[in-house]
């Protein structure tokens, strides 16, 4: 695979042209909508050349159960494993299903050879992460037994193959207890067969502070866990001021701190498979971002008539356009900064990557992925 930047003047014919392959590889690869139109500063990839992989790798990817058939279909061809999102519990630990039927994701992911992930959240009932919930149970043996009871039925029932414990916003006087229960649940999870993952926030350092990151101790949770998600990205956030959602030189320091406490084979890199489109002028506490896919940014500066640009340092696009009077800056992922992204994993050695979330298909990345690593 080789990735082109398309310039003034050019159209997917005379590309096709150029490289020596059929226009349909290129609108197929990049899902390119007819009349097939195309932006300045837009990133193809084209399918030519050999294959770069030389090393496997790990692929998992999270999905509610709302995704479409079609997207879970089309994606799992590229996953060792599928995250359902999510079950919840109460604070006394008893299981919550989530609201949807989630048995017929499991069923498509078992024939296509893909292990089912069940995330287990503590989202309260104003939808956001409790972290009063995760103090109760990890504070509480007959709650966290409770749990891990609840949880083994499930996925015995289910089909499940791994937990993945998605816990955010950790009170600093629960790290350890928190630890502990991680523990206790790989060690439950282990003696039946499955495994356990733990998602971390991203730290720079052991003692950075904030409440996102003091409740997790890297070295230990790399320990306790069968392997680690390190969630790199939401520095460009709905909240936030425009930037990168992954800015690739962020994501390199919790790299570099990460691999000092876990070793490299247990971590999974952190991939988003999507953008923001923020309005301007940004203003905190009344801006918000709106979520957009890949494809979809691409689309939105085409029909605008704006030119992508890219950040060198962030290895990331973005460009501007103005709609109804209204100027908006918009980041997004493309072929060239999932490449950045993929580098890192095999720079590092990394065991893999774990992509929040596939609700929305973007085939030049998974074709990508493939060209650069042989999924196990």
């Amino acid at each position: 695979m080789e990735i082109y930047v398309v310039e003034n003047g050019d159209s997917v014919d005379t590309i096709a042209l150029q490289e020596a392959i059929s226009p349909e590889s290129v609108i197929y690869a990049n899902q390119l909508v007819y009349p097939y139109e195309l932006a300045v500063g837009q990133a193809l990839l084209l399918q030519k050349g050999k294959n770069h992989a030389n090393r496997t790798a790990t692929v998992n990817g999270y999905a509610y159960p709302f995704i479409k058939e079609w997207t879970l279909a089309e994606t799992l061809p590229y996953l060792t494993s599928l995250s359902v999102f999510s079950y919840g519990f109460t604070a006394e630990g008893t299981l919550l299903a989530p609201a949807l039927d989630d048995v017929w994701m499991i069923e498509r992911a078992q024939a296509a050879d893909v292990m089912s992930v069940l995330t287990l959240t503590p989202f309260g009932a104003d939808g956001n992460f409790n972290n009063r919930l995760i103090h109760s149970v990890v504070n509480h043996e007959a709650y966290t037994d409770r749990l891990i009871y609840e949880l083994l039925g499930v996925m015995e029932e289910k089909g499940f193959g791994a937990v993945d414990i998605d816990f955010e916003y950790i009170l600093a006087e629960d790290r350890d207890a928190f630890t502990s229960f991680v523990q206790k649940m790989r060690s439950a999870m282990n003696a039946s067969g499955y495994l356990l993952s733990v998602a971390l926030a991203p730290k720079t350092s052991a003692d950075q502070k904030g409440l996102l990151y003091e409740g997790k101790d890297y070295r230990a949770l790399g320990e306790a866990a069968d392997s680690v998600l390190l969630m790199t990205y939401e520095w460009g956030y709905t909240y936030g001021p425009p930037m990168g959602v992954a800015p690739v030189n962020k994501v390199r320091q919790v790299v570099d701190y990460a691999v000092t406490e876990i070793p490299p084979e247990k971590i999974d890199l952190g991939i988003p498979n999507y953008g923001y489109d923020w309005p301007l002028p940004y203003e905190r506490g009344v801006t918000k971002a709106k979520t957009i896919g890949n494809v979809e940014a691409v689309r939105i500066a085409i029909e605008n008539g704006a030119a992508i640009q890219f950040d060198e340092t962030a290895q990331s696009p973005y460009f501007h356009y103005i709609s109804d009077g209204v100027e908006h800056e918009v980041w997004f992922e493309d072929v060239r900064s999932l490449r950045a992204k993929f580098g890192l994993i095999q720079e590092y050695g990394l065991r893999g990557a774990g992509y929040w979330q596939i609700m929305q298909f973007f085939r030049a990345n998974w074709m990508l992925l493939a060209d650069m690593f042989y999924i196990l």
